[in-house]
């Protein structure tokens, strides 16, 4: 039987950053990658709908793109925290969800709780 890769979510901060923290969930997208997982990268996600410019001016796709991300959380093996995610809004509710879940913590390299 074939390998199933594991599905992970990045979450971290990026409003309010420059260039979105694009370049932090870039880095952890290739390194969890190489590691084997399956990645979702909100940075991609919100590219998706038109990107931060398209965010901060419709606000309501802001909510619904946010209520999707954390649908998608549920169907994954684990979360990876950038740093400075305790100060991100988003990234707290994403923990929640992954917590609620059961799913395995991975914070900036280090590892906690989880299966």
């Amino acid at each position: 039987m074939a390998n199933t890769p594991k599905l992970i979510y990045i979450a971290g901060p990026m409003r309010g950053l420059p260039e979105n923290n694009s370049s932090a969930f870039t880095e952890a997208d290739r390194i969890l990658a190489a590691e084997g997982w399956e990645v979702i990268n909100p940075d991609s996600l919100s590219l998706q709908v038109g990107g931060p410019e398209m965010l901060a001016v419709r606000p309501a796709l802001l909510d619904t793109l946010m209520e999707a991300e954390r649908a998608l959380i549920r169907h994954c093996a684990a979360i990876y925290l950038l740093p400075g995610w305790e100060k991100s809004e988003g990234a707290r509710a994403e923990l929640a969800v992954a917590l609620r879940e059961g799913l395995q913590i991975i914070v900036g390299g280090g590892m906690e709780g989880g299966e």
